[in-house]
């Protein structure tokens, strides 16, 4: 089985990146990788070192975007912490709010957390926590429902290039995977 499966129709990334994204890297870029995440999921919290330094070894040939699947069932805090990060985008603090909610060690995502993650991200904590959240509660379950019709099951799903990734999550195996050569129909 391939890491990427280029030949099956199945599990493309619906929709393909765009400007509604969170994205790092320039839009021209080579290379695109896109994480389906959970600021509660212990593997989430594990891809993130692995994808910084994918990150780095591809520069400005990786276009890297984070999308929120929060399993709220099995992570009681995943929703809310979604709500946060997508709040703080509106202040243009997305990546701020990211980093600090995924910052080494276990979760710390209750509502005083978040109103700290938000202070050191630089966001008006008031801002992260309900009711204030509401505003953008259609816009996490918008993306929830886009990845169940891409295929997502779990975090963190991994898509390259557009296609969903079943390969190991490390730093030579996801570069190998994006540096793959397209497989011809």
């Amino acid at each position: 089985m391939h890491a990427v499966c280029r030949r099956c129709p199945i599990n493309p990334l619906d929709p393909p990146v765009g400007p509604y994204d969170h994205t790092l890297g320039p839009p021209t870029a080579e290379f695109t990788l896109v994480e389906y995440g959970d600021y509660e999921c212990p593997y989430c919290r594990a891809a993130v070192p692995v994808i910084g330094q994918v990150r780095e070894r591809l520069g400005d040939r990786l276009r890297f975007a984070f999308r929120h699947f929060p399993l709220h069932e099995l992570h009681p805090h995943a929703l809310a912490a979604a709500l946060a990060a997508e709040m703080a985008a509106l202040e243009g603090r997305f990546w701020e709010m990211h980093d600090a909610m995924f910052a080494p060690g276990p979760p710390r995502l209750s509502q005083d957390d978040l109103a700290r993650h938000a202070e050191t991200a630089g966001v008006p904590p008031e801002r992260v926590l309900w009711p204030a959240t509401r505003k953008v509660e259609d816009r996490v379950e918008a993306g929830f429902n886009a990845a169940v019709r891409s295929g997502v099951r779990g975090t963190p799903t991994l898509f390259v290039n557009g296609y969903q990734y079943h390969g190991d999550v490390t730093v030579e195996a996801l570069t190998a995977a994006l540096e793959q050569e397209p497989v011809s129909s």
